[in-house]
């Protein structure tokens, strides 16, 4: 499941996520197109987290996921 399929999962807008978690629009679907890894603060990977309601591990493997099973720089 990558991040597009845990958003969805949760019936959230990409809006939604990047209020919550303090990012822009864009940056939320360029996590989900697999562009680009999230780069957060703690805070804001916590809301992430409790947004999505998953463990950080499910955090890494659903961006690798959305990456094509490859975590970029």
């Amino acid at each position: 499941m990558g991040m597009k399929q845990l958003r969805q999962a949760k019936s959230l807008r990409t809006v939604d996520v990047a209020s919550r978690v303090g990012v822009a629009e864009s940056t939320v679907r360029n996590w989900e197109y697999g562009k680009t890894t999230p780069k957060l603060r703690a805070d804001q990977f916590k809301d992430l987290l409790d947004l999505y309601e998953i463990d950080f591990d499910q955090l890494i493997e659903a961006i690798k996921d959305s990456q094509g099973g490859k975590i970029h720089a």
